[in-house]
């Protein structure tokens, strides 16, 4: 039996497909109904993307959807503030998933622009570092407070590795939480079962090479999360 628990969810769980790198995809992410599309500008990934790429990709997708368009995310790493403000500017994005080790003061000076990435490495150091950047979190209820992705002691993200998820359904009852790390088409309906997140993000999952994706598996991890939520609507009844 599913567990009831009271957290952030929406109505239904927002998706994110993250690490895109071409138009291609972009569209195929959009077409599947992906609520948000990330860019990772972080040098040191093998999805990283110029912003010049992302402002192309930005720009046709809203030519395409209009006001049904996703929304667009950045991801940066110890990058300073006011180049993520500018790249936020220069691209079109909405947001900025900031994935270092961003203390809370730079946080908020992207206000309301900006959501934290955490990896925890136990419940104890997740709740600490909610309880930190938590006054700092976009308060509109249709963007995320807090990313959490599996720890791992040198990679940022997108390593396939799964998250802890009772930590994650810990933060899930107090914050808008986008759960990510290792989710794929055929785990994310558990996760959403176990978590109940307010959002899944997904890279690696839906990949058919680093930076490419598999539009297949796009469709069937949307497709999965959607078949997960009727699930919850239906238990609750």
């Amino acid at each position: 039996m599913t567990q009831q628990v009271p957290t952030q969810r929406a109505e239904r769980t927002f998706i994110k497909m993250c690490g895109l790198t071409n138009i291609d995809d972009a569209l195929a992410a959009a077409e599947a109904g992906a609520d948000f599309l990330g860019f990772v500008f972080y040098p040191k990934s093998p999805r990283y993307v110029t912003p010049e790429t992302v402002a192309r990709i930005v720009e046709t997708i809203r030519a395409t959807y209009g006001a049904q368009s996703p929304r667009f995310v950045g991801v940066f790493v110890d990058e300073m503030p006011t180049r993520v403000r500018a790249i936020l500017d220069d691209t079109g994005l909405d947001l900025a998933q900031l994935h270092g080790s961003e203390p809370p003061a730079e946080v908020r000076m992207l206000a309301p622009r900006a959501f934290k990435a955490i990896r925890p490495q136990t419940r104890g150091d997740a709740e600490a570092t909610t309880a930190a950047y938590a006054h700092v979190m976009p308060r509109d209820a249709t963007v995320p407070q807090f990313l959490m992705d599996a720890y791992h002691p040198w990679e940022v993200g997108g390593t396939g590795i799964v998250a802890d998820w009772a930590v994650g359904l810990v933060l899930a009852r107090s914050y808008r939480l986008l759960l990510a790390g290792g989710l794929t088409p055929e785990t994310v309906a558990d996760a959403i079962r176990h978590v109940q997140p307010w959002g899944v993000d997904v890279s690696s999952g839906v990949e058919r090479e680093k930076g490419r994706k598999d539009h297949a598996r796009i469709r069937a991890f949307v497709e999965a999360v959607r078949a997960a939520d009727e699930a919850l609507r239906a238990h609750s009844e």
